[in-house]
Parts: structure tokens; sequence; C-alpha cells
């Protein structure tokens, strides 16, 4: 009989893979993060550059479950627990506590050695502070005997898109699990960034707990990333990348798991997904450091808290297609005499200067000299 799903194959999990499709794509990944790791000193003393990609990596990996999380107080509890200064501290709940938590020991604590117990805790905290679940979902607790199986259509004729291993295997898979990623950490012989790769298609394979295997499988990324480039905290979000791409994500992973253990369709994916995600990190250096070159020129120039808002979410690249009246209006609550009167006085002092067009459909940009 054929196996049906990839942790069937007699063979399992002694993945294969074509070095000749995946390490073009390798080379250019290890470029990007040379060149990121080029660009890091001249955000070195940005704290809240690290923080907010921290931050980014939380709220994407919910938001890739359709879960939504406190930014703010995920930001507080994160800054707090990092020593960081908070500029704008809010209170915070046992949820924003725990998301916090698991992200810092994730990339923090890279050094030590992967347990069990460092799984259940994380699943613990990722839990944390939620009193009513769709399912009954126990933190720190491996799922129940039902068969874990993902499902959609009819209940006459559902469609699985994936089955995980039964109960009464997960506590040998966790264990093979963690013996491979504690010893593949020394070797020398596998690409740290296919190791982040393999790990996060393994442990989404195991499917060990009944609720929130995706997002430990996404922080067990994140340590392998970190390990792979020694750096405590990394300034590229791999979650906000996946996010991005969200329904290829699930349609990979699924033919993954229905395909044979030659997984390198799945490696070429992770490669090109991780490259985006670096490109998304540098993109934000840039926009870091023109925000802080514009600020020094400006220095001295006389505004209202308004207009710095106005011009920081500029800096921060919102409004892609311009700046208009109205957008000003709903973003600081000003009468539509007083946006036009802050952007004209703007213009005077040459910080934004005016798109093509004009009349009612007048739009602007940071004034590029």
């Amino acid at each position: 009989m054929h196996p049906e799903w990839l942790w069937q194959h007699p063979g399992w999990p002694d993945f294969t893979w074509r070095n000749g499709e995946v390490q073009p794509l390798l080379r250019n990944a290890h470029e990007r993060v040379g060149l990121l790791k080029g660009k890091m000193s001249l955000v070195a003393d940005d704290d809240e550059f690290g923080l907010d990609t921290l931050l980014a990596n939380i709220v994407a990996s919910s938001a890739i479950e359709s879960e939504q999380v406190d930014v703010y107080g995920v930001r507080s509890s994160l800054a707090r627990q990092l020593g960081l200064t908070d500029q704008q501290p809010v209170a915070v709940s046992a949820q924003s506590e725990g998301l916090a938590n698991l992200m810092r020991d994730a990339v923090t604590n890279w050094q030590q050695p992967l347990t069990k117990n460092t799984l259940m805790q994380w699943h613990a905290w990722l839990f944390q502070g939620h009193d009513s679940l769709l399912q009954k979902v126990i933190p720190g607790r491996l799922r129940g005997d039902a068969p874990m199986q993902i499902v959609s259509g009819p209940l006459t004729r559902p469609k699985v898109h994936f089955e995980a291993p039964p109960r009464k295997r997960i506590d040998k898979e966790l264990k093979t699990f963690i013996a491979w990623f504690n010893q593949s950490q020394q070797d020398q012989t596998l690409d740290p960034l296919l190791r982040a790769a393999v790990t996060h298609l393994w442990f989404v394979t195991i499917h060990p707990f009944e609720d929130g295997n995706g997002r430990i499988t996404r922080a067990l990324t994140d340590r392998a990333l970190t390990q792979a480039d020694q750096q405590g905290i990394r300034l590229f979000a791999m979650s906000e990348a996946i996010l991005a791409h969200r329904a290829e994500y699930y349609k990979k992973l699924e033919a993954t798991q229905k395909n044979d253990l030659d997984i390198t369709s799945w490696l070429v994916w992770f490669c090109e997904t991780l490259i985006a995600a670096i490109e998304l990190a540098l993109a934000k250096i840039e926009r870091t450091l023109t925000k802080a070159k514009f600020w020094a020129k400006h220095s001295e120039t006389p505004l209202n808290e308004a207009q710095r808002k106005i011009l920081n979410r500029l800096l921060d690249g919102d409004f892609s297609q311009g700046l208009s009246a109205t957008h000003y209006q709903r973003v600081t609550s000003v009468s539509k005499a007083t946006a036009t009167r802050h952007l004209t006085e703007l213009l005077e002092q040459q910080m934004l200067e005016k798109l093509p067009g004009g009349g009612r459909s007048t739009r602007y940009r940071i004034a590029r000299h």
C-alpha cells in the first residue's frame, strides 16, 4: 500500500533533496544575509528597530492563523523583558506577556539545548490568559488520542488536507526530532538555512499539540535561524514574509505532506520566502536611515504634533500613493481648513512636495532634495 502521508513513508524522517535546484537559492540567501549583517551596524543603536522586528514576527505568526493580538501590549511586554525603553508603555495582559515570553525565549536563549520542557513551556505561554477556546486546549500539554486532521468541505464529503501521526507515536517522534535539532546545530555538512527549513517541515508534520502547532513551528524556525547567524535578536521577520504568501504557504505544506521524502519543492519555497523576508528588512533599514537623516536635517524646524505624526507616517512608508488632505484629516483628527494650512506650511518648509496632478486630487510626499 502506497503511503498517503509524508510521515508514513518507511524512510521517515530521512529527507532528501536535489542540491542542483536548492544551491543557487541558498547562495542568494547567504548573500542577502551577509548584506543584512553589513547593514546591521547602521541600526545597531536603534533599539526600536530590533524591537519592532520581533513584534512584527509575533503579530504575523498569529495573523497566519487568523489570530489577532494586542500589538501595543505585546510591544510593551517585549520592551520590558528585553530591558529596552518603551516610549509609550501601556497596560499589558497575560496574553501579551505570554506571547512576548515565547518570542524572547526563542531568539535570545538560542544557545540553550531544545528540550521537551521548552516546547511545553512555549505552548503554555502561547495560550496564557486564554479563558475560552473554541476547542479544549490544555496549555503546555500534548494533544489527546483523537485523530488530528485538517479538513474542509461538507461533513458528508470532507476533504482531508493533512493528517498527523497518531498520539501513540508523538512521544517517540518528539524525542527523535529534539535529538536531531540539538545535534544538527553542529553538523558541518548541513547548511544552517536548510536546517531551519527542515525544522519547520518536520515539527509541523508531528503536530504534537491540540492547537498552536503552526505558531510553535515558526518559533522553532526563528530559533534555528537565530542559531544560523548567531544573533540574539535578528533583524528580519520570517513570519511576515510567510503571511504575505499565506495561501501559497498552506498549499505548499499540503503538497509536501502528500509527497514522498524528497522535499526539494518545500526547500525551494522556504529559501525564496527567506530571501523575501531579508529584502523586507533591508528596505526597512533604508527607511530607518532616511528617517534619521530627515529629522537631523529638520531638527530646528518648528512643527506641531499633528505635522510630526503625519511626517513620521510618510517616512515609515505609509500612503504609498501619496498623502491627501483627506488622509491628513483622518489621521490627525483636524478640520479640513486646518489640514490644508498644515500641509501648506510643510510645503513652504520644503519638507513635503506635491506629486504630479492637482486640484482636489492633490497628493504629497516627502520632499526629495
